[in-house]
């Protein structure tokens, strides 16, 4: 059944659409002039998370347990006193980048992955929180783990195994892909076969920038991730990746990346120039659907901006619920596709820059 809210998550505050009779219309507003960088429904209760950046007052955490006619604040995550993102650098708070979940059988478990570089963990819903110690104290951290387009490294994926709570997956910026097995306590990487053409060594284990790591809902061994480098799949669970980008096409550099519910076959991507130039291609927006795997793509440009246009789409602002595709620019432009990204329509044009959309119930 398809979700019927859309949140959308701005420089300007959580704004709401709703789906009445077929139509996608505002519905309300909340934080209004203040960041949200993260929106999210959890999907085991229907309470809605919000990470916010006040800038000069910091990250803030809100929860609505109705839907977003009352919001409670959250005592945000900590890093406790004497830890170092490198020798001499205080570890502190920077950015609320991620919230997810935990298993079905967790139904308190709630992560949230930060800046710098940082996993944190609760289990009794946001009254407390604890760093998750094993990814920290990782031995390639200090050294190297760094910022992209962050000072330092940040969580910005979480993939929580729904068959299996304890094994999850986290993409770093810029460190790369890494699993645990048992709930945090240990993790490895697992980057082989990305490029990180910005490094001395391309091939290296630590130090590749996935901009987006997702899996997909029917088979969590078939994951994808919209890279720095290109857009990247693996068949196995992570052990190995194939860059799938087109070689002489569109689908390339960007940030977001979503998958098909059913289909583990079927992906989107929103692309742009390239890192050196953050621009839509050509000033024409489109949206990029592969059918097979990533063997072969297809452009779609209909109800989209083929002149002129700037907009590029961030890791989190790229979202599905059955046939019904969204997505929000940098630019303030929100649209949705109601036939699997074929057609389109704007929502708004008058947006603040959009960070997250999100589906809910």
């Amino acid at each position: 059944m398809e979700k019927s809210t859309l949140l959308l998550g701005t420089r300007k505050g959580l704004i709401v659409y709703k789906n009445g009779d077929g139509n996608w219309k505002f519905d309300s507003e909340h934080f209004v002039g203040i960041p949200v960088c993260y929106a999210m429904e959890d999907h085991r209760n229907g309470s809605w998370w919000v990470c916010l950046d006040h800038g000069h007052w910091g990250g803030k955490l809100h929860l609505s347990k109705d839907k977003g006619q009352n919001w409670e604040e959250v005592e945000v995550p900590k890093y406790p006193e004497g830890e170092e993102v490198k020798d001499g650098v205080e570890a502190k708070l920077n950015y609320l980048w991620v919230l997810a979940p935990g298993g079905t059988d967790q139904p308190d478990t709630i992560y949230i992955g930060t800046v710098p570089g940082g996993m944190f963990r609760s289990d009794d819903y946001g009254k407390s929180f604890e760093l998750v110690r094993g990814l920290w104290d990782h031995p390639t951290r200090k050294e190297e783990w760094f910022g992209g387009g962050m000072d330092h490294a940040g969580v910005h994926s979480i993939i929580v195994d729904p068959k299996d709570s304890s094994h999850i997956f986290v993409g770093i910026s810029c460190a790369g892909v890494f699993e645990t097995t048992d709930g945090g306590g240990s993790w490895s990487p697992m980057n082989k076969g990305l490029k990180a053409d910005f490094l001395p060594d391309p091939n290296s284990e630590i130090g590749q920038d996935p901009h987006l790591l997702v899996a997909s809902p029917s088979n969590l061994n078939i994951m994808w991730q919209q890279n720095h480098c290109g857009i990247f799949k693996s068949s196995d669970g992570s052990q190995n990746w194939n860059d799938i980008s087109e070689s002489n096409g569109p689908a390339n550099f960007g940030f977001a990346v979503e998958v098909d519910e059913q289909n583990e076959d079927i992906a989107w991507v929103v692309p742009a120039v390239s890192d050196e130039n953050r621009v839509a291609i050509d000033g024409a927006l489109c949206v990029c659907r592969t059918e097979d795997g990533g063997q072969s793509w297809q452009a779609f440009r209909s109800g989209l901006p083929q002149k002129n246009c700037y907009d590029i789409v961030f890791r989190h602002a790229l979202n599905i619920t059955g046939n019904t595709l969204a997505f929000g620019t940098t630019t303030g432009n929100a649209y949705l596709s109601e036939d699997r990204g074929e057609n389109w329509v704007c929502l708004n044009n008058n947006l603040p820059l959009v960070y997250s959309v999100r589906f809910a119930g």
